[in-house]
């Protein structure tokens, strides 16, 4: 590719259009359309035709045009397994959360449509659309506003006002926030990290449970101490705080596989047991996230400690069974 200034790549951009669409009648034309010099368009003509081989032709009646419309400006040099797993990429963000970035992401992959060779992009398209499937699961209403305004605080170290809704109250509060990161889990939940002024600790916060959001004038300081990595590491899935607690949690031979396959936490250790069962141990700083993520293995899952997270376990098993004996 041959270097150009990020001016001239803007204006080769927008004379390739015009070119295109048959708009481009006459070089006092295309320098009415991009507002330069008629001296401009005829060096950028020049630059296209000698410098990137591009075949220009000039039709008194058409004006100015490709004699190959296939031709496409070589300003983006992908290839097709670029071009592949820009298409897979734009899929799975769609899927995820329908993306803040929507908007702009359609926009991104148009321009690069634009100027690549059409069919390569319709085979693409046709085995990404027919060939491979995105489920999307439970979609959150991400407002993009938010979500954008959030990512310039985190960039700039700007202090934000938030309302935010707490489901397990089913209330509002306002609040005070230094947002330090954003972090996507699982790929479809959005969070925002930091310090959190009304309980002067590092809170997490939905993205999607903000309802108002502003950016404040005043700029904040990150606590030295603060280390991301460190920090999503040693939580388990999403809760934060407390003291690392050490877990145990002995899994049947039925439950065992799925356990195995993956790294559930930094800390983890398995055990395994003659029968095929396995015990998963554990350090984590919060129980709550663990107590339903037991729960959801149902009598393949035994928790043997700490006592807290046995009791919170048993107290939901037993209410759960009273309300099924009241059920209708």
């Amino acid at each position: 590719m041959v270097n150009t200034s990020p001016r001239q790549f803007e204006r080769l951009l927008q004379l390739d259009d015009l070119i295109r669409s048959g708009q481009a009648e006459t070089v006092k034309q295309l320098a009415q359309s991009l507002e330069v010099s008629e001296r401009t368009i005829h060096t950028n003509l020049n630059f296209l035709r000698d410098r990137l081989h591009a075949p220009i032709e000039y039709d008194r009646r058409r004006g100015y045009l490709y004699s190959d419309p296939a031709w496409r400006l070589p300003l983006v040099p992908l290839t097709q397994g670029e071009l592949f797993a820009l298409m897979l990429g734009s899929r799975m963000l769609t899927a995820a959360a329908g993306t803040a970035y929507a908007q702009e992401l359609e926009s991104a992959i148009d321009q690069l449509v634009h100027r690549l060779p059409q069919q390569a992009w319709v085979d693409l398209q046709t085995v990404v659309d027919e060939r491979i499937y995105f489920g999307k699961g439970g979609l959150i209403d991400l407002n993009p506003e938010i979500w954008k305004q959030l990512f310039e605080a985190c960039q700039n170290n700007r202090r934000v006002e938030m309302t935010y809704y707490t489901p397990t109250s089913d209330s509002l509060s306002t609040r005070r926030f230094d947002p330090y990161l954003l972090h996507i889990y699982r790929g479809t939940n959005p969070y925002a990290i930091g310090y959190c002024h009304r309980r002067q600790e590092i809170r997490w916060f939905r993205v999607d449970r903000i309802r108002e959001l502003r950016l404040l004038e005043e700029e904040f300081s990150r606590d030295p101490t603060f280390n991301a990595h460190d920090h999503l590491q040693m939580i388990f899935q999403t809760e934060v705080g407390g003291t690392p607690r050490a877990v145990r949690i002995r899994f049947s031979k039925q439950a065992a596989p799925y356990i195995r396959e993956r790294r559930w936490h930094p800390s983890q250790q398995i055990t395994e047991h003659g029968d095929g069962s396995l015990t998963l141990f554990m350090s984590v700083p919060g129980l709550a996230e663990v107590k339903r993520w037991v729960l959801g293995y149902g009598k393949d899952a035994v928790v043997e400690g700490p006592e807290e997270l046995v009791q919170m376990v048993r107290e939901e098993v037993e209410s759960m069974v009273q309300v099924y004996k009241t059920a209708k």
